[in-house]
């Protein structure tokens, strides 16, 4: 099964066929966009943190022109999976490897869920593509 569709001669961009692929895509779309969001008020208090958080949402949003191209291999669902798990770590990283990590003053923050929910159902989607295309 193909996760992408034909598209007319010379054409760069093309739409999934599997529905997981848009499923994928709006994760992505999701996290990138957030980080983005985040990344200039978090660069207030650390800019090294602030820059990192940019550049991951323009990461997640670079992902998604890739996988809509025709540039896009089966290997690179890999690492999409590689991608989205090590930002679900880095979180914890910066923020201690806790529940506390999902934590800002004493609140939960909602921006921390959603992103890294995100980011593990687009790496369950993009292992999931990656088995359903085969060889």
């Amino acid at each position: 099964m193909s996760t992408q569709s034909s598209t007319a001669s010379g054409s760069i961009l093309s739409a999934p066929t599997h529905p997981v692929g848009y499923l994928a895509i709006l994760a992505a779309l999701v996290t990138g966009i957030l980080h983005l969001f985040l990344g200039p008020q978090v660069m207030g208090f650390s800019q090294l943190l602030g820059t990192l958080f940019i550049l991951n949402g323009l990461g997640f949003l670079g992902g998604i022109g890739l996988y809509l191209s025709r540039y896009w291999r089966r290997e690179l669902y890999l690492l999409t999976v590689a991608y989205a798990l090590v930002t679900i770590i880095a979180l914890f990283a910066f923020q201690g490897f806790s529940v506390e990590a999902f934590y800002r003053q004493g609140s939960l923050n909602p921006m921390a869920v959603v992103s890294k929910a995100a980011e593990l159902v687009l790496a369950v989607c993009a292992g999931y593509l990656y088995t359903a295309t085969g060889r």
